[in-house]
């Protein structure tokens, strides 16, 4: 959290007055999502030379306002014995399969319940790049996808994994139900940052935006939606549902970048029965970091998705197993 432990003070200026306070903090301090800023003004770490201080106060010319930012309290994860798929196993790394809604590490709203948690039961050893709250996490995957991670061992493997993902040397493959009919093929080449008018979001027309590159590598129509393989050449937040949503075929049941819809054809019925983003991580390929033999690990979709893909089929008229050799 920016200026954690420390204490901003700032005056409304003209442009500001009449926005909501929450609004106007974040502003002041970007590096607060709003959520934060929320729970600092309800927790009476926000103080105002006038009135008192809500979310939603429409804030004026000259108001002073005080925020004490909190400094973090360190924490020490815990083993706890939650289901977790581990692929691989060995003296350098681990490859698990991580269950969607299982938030990678421990942080704000998430003390406990998370991969790092499973980890610490199922595995002897982790890295500690990461620090305490993240041991051996070399890459994420968010909270509502499912699919493959590598995670380091000890500091040596942690290092010469990190060194693969930052020279875009790691092959990584996601399945994807999108709105639409895909064009297999497709390159999308947008720089991705962060949303200035929403913190929560990602945008390819952030001011400040890093190179990204994602690339449909097949694509099953399913009549309405397109079943798609996307290669990712690099690893930005949200990369995938941003490229997609922002070419016209957002990930269905992606609420955040306009992947739902008030009302579906009879034949998409089966996508009421989504409860997250059609969105697994399939496939990644890398060099192991002991030796350098090549390692490629698959994870199969989970039963929920699998599900709704089989429904969406059959109400095309397609076998099981129909669609290109290279999808499930």
């Amino acid at each position: 959290m920016a200026g954690a432990g420390a204490r901003h003070e700032f005056t409304v200026s003209g442009d500001d007055a009449g926005a909501r306070l929450d609004l106007v903090i974040t502003r002041h301090l970007p590096e607060l999502s709003r959520s934060q800023v929320q729970k600092l003004i309800h927790d009476g770490h926000v103080r105002l030379s006038e009135d008192r201080a809500k979310p939603a106060l429409a804030v004026w010319s000259g108001l002073i306002v005080e925020v004490d930012v909190p400094a973090p309290i360190a924490a020490n994860p815990s083993a706890e014995s939650l289901p977790l798929d581990v692929l691989y196993d060995d003296a350098d790394l681990a490859v698990v399969d991580k269950p969607a809604g299982m938030v990678v590490h421990p942080g704000a709203g998430h003390a406990g319940g998370t991969l790092v948690n499973a980890l610490l039961h199922h595995l002897s050893g982790l890295s500690g790049i990461g620090g305490m709250e993240r041991p051996g996490i070399v890459h994420r995957l968010d909270r509502g996808t499912s699919g493959v991670m590598v995670i380091a061992k000890h500091d040596r493997a942690h290092r010469a994994l990190s060194a693969q993902f930052q020279a875009r040397e790691v092959e990584k493959e996601y399945l994807a139900l999108v709105w639409g009919t895909a064009e297999a093929g497709l390159t999308i080449s947008r720089p991705i940052g962060r949303d200035p008018r929403n913190r929560q979001k990602m945008s390819s027309r952030a001011p400040r935006a890093r190179p990204a590159i994602s690339r449909l590598l097949t694509s099953e129509p399913l009549g309405g939606v397109s079943l798609v393989r996307v290669a990712i050449d690099t690893g930005r937040t949200h990369q995938i549902r941003v490229h997609l949503s922002e070419t016209g075929h957002p990930v269905v049941g992606d609420d955040v970048y306009g992947g739902t819809r008030a009302s579906v054809p009879p034949r998409l019925a089966a996508l009421a029965k989504l409860k997250r983003p059609f969105l697994h991580a399939a496939r990644l390929a890398f060099r192991h970091p002991g030796d350098g033999r090549p390692l490629s690990f698959e994870a199969p979709l989970p039963g929920d998705l699998a599900g709704v893909l089989a429904a969406l089929r059959r109400a095309a008229g397609r076998a099981p197993d129909a669609g290109s050799r290279d999808l499930p």
